[in-house]
């Protein structure tokens, strides 16, 4: 019996991977970085492996202090294996590798997990896959898990964490194993306190309702576990403290801890309810059962709080503290942003995988939630039958022609058919009281995905990146010694990752020209790799099609080296370019670079 459960675990175990490879790996360096963000991970992270300094992050000759250097360490790894530049063309396999390892490792976590604990005496096989698709198929870890950012790692070191925390609860064995505070350490080191403050609050919250909860917390060893975490995650804020003082200080924690908890950063303010709303997003189009899910594990939890359970059946009462920690804590923030959500998917996954369970023994709960969820598959297919009325509405600079290559390119057309066939497949599954519908529109919604996913970034690459790649290479052919290099009105990271060159960016506004003159005599910077010559008479531009209209853009002397998409590579001399700064001052404009977050995306 046991060699057979242990054959079978090997079997739920390679299923899972097979699948989470297809989701998170296939043509994973197939297209170039996404501006904004991603291109200053993997800037900096490109820059420790090749400078050798992998204590300090920096993107374009300035300290980069937003995150903690896990993400950098693991995208440096692997930007420095032997002939990078030959497997990863495009830079974006290596960046990507560890946000698509997080999210992969999490998957078989959750299979694992669900296999060797099954909740209320189920002993579905496919139960275990249903949990881990549902946690990989949800469109925000889709999407996140694919880019060259730190959420999907914080998610997959977050959750594997806390997942191993409850296993080492609900285990028969006495043994002092600490490996899930080894991984806590890991998520602290990827994003900071907000991962220990996460991991407090869903462990607190599910000891406190537990009649046995002495014992539970013995078993996850605090005190040399909290030694092990700190011994892994706090020495780097030490030695960063040592070396950079106040600035890493008032940067990191006063400025990407406190401040964006505390106030509004970068416009990203929203109502309370707003992980609400993207909850509903994160789970569909499933999201009808992770409702269910919740309803039923408030069953669980009222249930454990008042009399002794099995704690081996606790996952769902876990689960539910766990998506709770994450609702409360982040609806309390100022700022807000959908990637704040990821860290609860995983909990929510294994919540809608109790409905699987569940529903079999109740047609009725069945019968109208089958009915709901049709209902959204079928307004998505609507929606893409008359993608004529919204296509029109997409107004993107950098893509003005996205609406018609949309539709030239098939892509509205595949939607369609796959959206009219799924919701047909659920009808028909519903019909004829299938026990595994939810299974069955997993794997249809797997493969569905590959199949149209894979050409929309491809149509996004070729619209939005492919132009900055090919002006960098234009920048590499034309750069006069080592002229100094600007990036005007559209502000695009990926032009440093790319070009390899110190960027001064600036807006197309007239205080810009103002700012990009006073900055070219003043504004000092050096890369590991290019250091400008800031007496060199002459630098290049790089102005986008809607600023280099403006008229004191435009009336300044410049000899145009080329273009690609929207945006025009200049050369200009600086003697002109003062001569215009100094007309714009004398009529009272003024400079506002010395005042202002310089390059802070």
């Amino acid at each position: 019996m046991i060699l057979l459960n242990s054959k079978k675990r090997v079997i739920n175990l390679l299923i899972v991977l097979v699948c989470g490879i297809i989701i998170f790996i296939l043509g994973l360096g197939n297209t170039g970085l996404v501006d904004e963000t991603p291109p200053l991970f993997a800037a900096a992270a490109r820059a420790m492996s090749e400078s050798g300094d992998w204590l300090t992050p920096k993107v374009n000759g300035l300290f980069r202090f937003d995150k903690p250097p896990l993400i950098y360490w693991l995208m440096g790894f692997f930007y420095s294996l032997p002939k990078n530049e030959i497997w990863d063309i495009f830079g974006t396999l290596s960046a990507r590798l560890p946000s698509a390892l997080g999210s992969l490792f999490l998957m078989l976590m959750i299979g694992d997990t669900l296999f060797c604990w099954p909740q209320k005496d189920n002993r579905q096989f496919l139960t275990p896959i249903v949990a881990s698709l549902g946690f990989a198929l949800s469109p925000l870890i889709i999407i996140w898990s694919r880019t060259a950012v730190s959420d999907a790692l914080l998610t997959g070191t977050l959750g594997i964490s806390l997942l191993l925390f409850w296993r080492r609860m609900a285990s028969e064995n006495n043994d002092q194993c600490i490996s899930a505070w080894v991984f806590l350490g890991f998520a602290i080191l990827t994003k900071g306190p907000v991962a220990f403050v996460l991991a407090t609050l869903t462990i607190s919250s599910f000891l406190f309702f537990q009649k046995d909860w002495k014992i539970l917390l013995c078993k996850i060893n605090p005190k040399k576990g909290f030694l092990t975490t700190t011994l892994i995650s706090v020495p780097w804020y030490i030695l960063e403290f040592i070396k950079e003082g106040k600035p890493f200080w008032d940067n990191f924690f006063g400025y990407h801890n406190f401040q964006r908890y505390t106030s509004v950063v970068n416009n990203h303010a929203e109502p309370f309810w707003f992980f609400l709303y993207i909850m509903v997003l994160a789970s569909l189009p499933f999201t009808p059962f992770l409702y269910y899910g919740i309803f039923e594990a408030i069953k669980d939890f009222l249930k454990s709080s008042k009399e002794n359970c099995d704690i081996t059946e606790t996952l769902n009462t876990f689960s539910l503290c766990w998506l709770t920690s994450v609702l409360t804590f982040f609806s309390i923030s100022a700022t807000k942003l959908p990637s704040y959500w990821l860290p609860a998917i995983p909990a929510a996954a294994i919540l809608t995988s109790n409905s699987f369970i569940t529903l079999k023994n109740s047609y009725k709960s069945f019968f109208y939630l089958w009915i709901f969820n049709i209902l959204i598959l079928f307004g998505v297919s609507i929606a893409f039958f008359f993608s004529n009325i919204w296509l029109g509405s997409i107004n993107d600079p950098e893509m003005p022609n996205l609406a018609s290559e949309l539709i030239s390119s098939g892509i509205i057309f595949k939607a369609k058919l796959f959206f009219s066939l799924f919701t047909l497949l659920a009808i028909i599954l519903f019909t004829f009281k299938s026990k595994n519908i939810f299974l069955y529109l997993q794997i249809f919604l797997l493969i569905g995905q590959s199949l149209l996913m894979s050409p929309i970034r491809k149509l996004a690459d070729t619209s939005r990146q492919l132009p900055l790649r090919n002006i960098s290479k234009l920048i590499s052919d034309n750069r006069k010694g080592r002229e100094t290099l600007a990036m005007i009105g559209i502000r695009k990271p990926s032009l440093h990752y790319y070009s390899r060159q110190i960027v001064f960016f600036e807006p197309n506004t007239k205080e810009g020209l103002i700012n990009l003159s006073e900055r070219l005599k003043n504004d000092r910077r050096e890369n590991y790799e290019d250091q400008p010559d800031y007496e060199q008479k002459s630098f290049l531009v790089v102005i986008d099609e809607y600023s280099s209209s403006e008229k004191h853009w435009s009336n300044i002397n410049h000899q145009k080296l080329g273009e690609y998409g929207i945006y025009n590579l200049w050369r200009i001399q600086k003697n002109d370019l003062n001569k215009y700064s100094e007309l714009l001052v004398n009529k009272g404009y003024k400079s506002t670079w010395r005042t202002r977050k310089v390059e802070k995306f």
